[in-house]
């Protein structure tokens, strides 16, 4: 009779996976902390925390429900610290003779458990249906299309699940309420304090793990607050239903000097490692609506983020993958901006942004696209820096919704197939959208000069260097008119601006050098 290993990855918490449902009874279950998995990309200590934490108390819910559960430890002497080859240790020693797992988060893993061959052990990978679509829904749909935009990805998914559907129309007479959702920053607000989760012996003992193993990375726990247990995520989905949704619309692309998070749901990490399911989040969205607590350009917008961009970067994802972790259509060259890892810059909303970053793990998609992003595209950062950037430092970052995101959305290395256009923006746009500017020793009214803000010249400089590239497209025409009727003086001051600028900007090195030069390597072997 076979005998199954369970593999349960630390993005796969959920009770309803596949792989555990209607297990045998002989079956064992494997969860393993691996070092390799911690250190591919230095994450950050919240992030790395929030994994340890939740992957032992699912290991202990599923004791509960009697499944029979190996779990390796970081600090076990026989842990082999790779993913793959502690799945095949662990069925060895309990004499199984398959590996089963669900779809695991990241390429580069789902092509290793394809590719692996042994004679002893086989590998079934099965499809993870915890999503409303699978990738093979995905390409289905995107078969035979020029564009693969997302509004009409997401009217399928809204007309398939009937979520803010009136028979065949849409609630509220619209597909999509963004006009009603661009209302910038306003002193008046009043956001609403986040739940404080209780952190019991599991949970101290994880993070104190976490600290231990990985001192030298991004952040510090003592101000963690991610929910590690189902209650707890369950916990933060109600407190946003009841006290954020309503206002989450209208304000879902303001940006606060001093609140990370306003009225955003902080869901996503839980989401993306299984505490949440994505249909009970939108359902709860959906029923808020329906009993008159939230506007409909709030459900709209909120469900539009999980039904719609959620589902519609993860299909691109695993259509597009490999060769699209190695796009850079417009040709970026430049390392990440050294202030990325510290917060040590003079321009406020960046500052502000990265500052949230390392206390949090946390910020919300504007500042994500519109600051740390905008401004990596207007420098020219090659995608691969940017990338591992963020999927190092932020709690929800799985490779198949961070890398669309990145080097799609923010960097338009895929020549368009993401956007139709790039989110490029001057100073004026975070003037309009944030209070951060009010902070700033730098002017969002001046291109050039000494207090002019730096946006501004990075903007124009960026428009011209891509011209070949980008005006021939039609969402681009009004602004390259613009810059065609400029004199040459102004362009030439402008352009004087902006590389100055970016000749003094330091760089930092990547991952793999940085962790030769400061120690991490040596760290690790010892």
């Amino acid at each position: 009779m076979s005998k199954p290993l369970l593999l349960v990855l630390g993005d796969q918490l959920s009770l309803s996976l596949t792989t555990l449902r209607d297990a045998p009874d002989n079956a064992v279950v494997a969860m393993c902390e691996v070092a390799e998995e911690a250190r591919y990309v230095p994450h950050h200590i919240h992030k790395i925390g929030l994994f340890m934490a939740a992957m032992r108390h699912f290991a202990q819910a599923l004791r509960d429900k009697g499944f029979k559960v190996h779990y390796s430890r970081m600090d076990d002497a026989d842990n082999t610290h790779s993913i793959i080859d502690e799945a095949e240790r662990i069925a060895g020693q309990y004499g199984c003779d398959e590996i089963r797992v669900a779809r695991p988060g990241e390429w580069r893993l789902w092509n290793s458990m394809q590719a692996r061959q042994n004679p002893m052990i086989t590998w079934q990978i099965l499809e993870d249906d915890r999503f409303f679509t699978t990738p093979d829904d995905f390409s289905q749909w995107a078969s035979g299309r020029k564009q693969l935009r997302l509004e009409y990805f997401y009217r399928e998914q809204r007309k398939r699940t009937g979520l803010l559907m009136e028979g065949d129309s849409p609630a509220g007479g619209k597909w999509n309420f963004d006009h009603d959702n661009r209302k910038p920053i306003d002193a008046a607000l009043n956001f609403p304090a986040l739940p404080t989760h209780r952190q019991d012996a599991l949970t101290q003992e994880a993070l104190s793990d976490a600290n231990r193993h990985f001192p030298d990375h991004m952040g510090a726990l003592e101000g963690f607050n991610l929910p590690v247990t189902r209650r707890q995520a369950l916990v933060d989905l109600n407190h946003f239903i009841e006290h954020g949704l309503a206002d989450f619309g209208r304000y879902q692309d303001a940006i606060s000097d001093s609140s990370p998070f306003l009225y955003h749901s902080r869901l996503s990490a839980a989401l993306n490692i299984g505490l949440l399911s994505p249909h009970e989040v939108c359902e709860a969205a959906q029923l808020s609506y329906l009993a008159g607590d939230a506007p409909i350009n709030a459900a709209e917008g909120f469900i539009r983020q999980i039904l719609g961009w959620r589902e519609y970067v993860r299909g691109l994802y695993w259509t597009q993958m490999p060769a699209y972790k190695r796009e850079n259509q417009l040709g970026f060259q430049r390392d990440l901006p050294a202030f990325y890892w510290n917060a040590d810059t003079d321009m406020r909303c960046l500052q502000r942004a990265i500052e949230m970053t390392i206390d949090n793990s946390y910020a919300h998609h504007i500042q994500r696209l519109m600051v740390t992003g905008n401004f990596a595209l207007l420098c020219g950062v090659k995608p691969e820096a940017l990338c591992d950037w963020y999927l190092a430092v932020y709690a929800d970052a799985c490779e198949w919704v961070e890398l669309p995101n990145t080097l799609g959305m923010v960097l338009h290395a895929d020549g368009g197939l993401m956007g139709s256009k790039p989110y490029c923006a001057s100073g004026k746009y975070i003037d309009k959208m944030s209070d951060h500017c009010q902070h700033c020793r730098y002017s969002p009214k001046q291109v050039t000069g000494p207090k002019a803000c730096p946006f501004n010249s990075l903007y124009w400089h960026f428009l011209e260097a891509n011209a070949e590239t980008l005006n021939k497209n039609p969402r681009m025409k009004l602004i390259y008119g613009s810059l065609k009727r400029m004199s040459d003086e102004k362009r030439e001051a402008i352009r004087q601006q902006a590389e100055h600028f970016l000749a003094r900007l330091e760089t930092s090195p990547s991952y793999g050098q940085r962790c030769h030069t400061e120690g991490y390597i040596a760290k690790e072997s010892k």
